[in-house]
């Protein structure tokens, strides 16, 4: 316990906490206060500082790695990794019409299984074949098979 009252001690668990509240919230905030908290924690095992200026080294770090990376990090963590595995996955394969799908109204296909949201320029009837020719994230962009 005598570990707890070192303040250098604190603010690395404060940072750790931080760290792992992030995976539970998102939005790629609190990462960047952990990184303050880690780094306020280092100071502290070189110099001596009060806790105010604990406090506004802390805020000034966190609140100026946010400006400074946030955009860059999120842009390398959530860009579309592997799309055209996706696509290939869905290309060109068929699935089963499972509600009326048409011009201006989207529908539901079975894939491999599972119920997509679909739409079409054709005019697709329940139980009829269909061929995926793209998708827009989680929505199927289908064609009437030609059987």
């Amino acid at each position: 316990m005598e570990l707890l009252k070192n303040a250098a001690v604190i603010w690395f668990i404060l940072g750790f906490v931080l760290f792992l509240l992030e995976f539970l919230v998102p939005g790629l905030i609190l990462f960047f206060f952990a990184i303050g908290a880690w780094i306020i924690g280092i100071l502290l095992l070189f110099f001596d500082l009060s806790i105010n200026t604990q406090l506004i080294v802390f805020l000034s770090t966190s609140i100026l790695s946010i400006v400074l990376f946030r955009r860059t990090l999120k842009k390398i963590m959530y860009t579309k990794r592997n799309s055209s595995e996706v696509e290939d996955e869905l290309i060109g394969k068929t699935a089963i019409a499972e509600t009326f799908i048409g011009p201006g109204k989207n529908g539901k296909v079975t894939f491999k299984g599972t119920v997509w949201d679909a739409r079409s320029v054709d005019t697709i009837q329940k139980g009829e074949t269909v061929s995926i020719v793209g998708n827009d994230s989680i929505l199927l962009i289908v064609k009437l098979s030609k059987s």
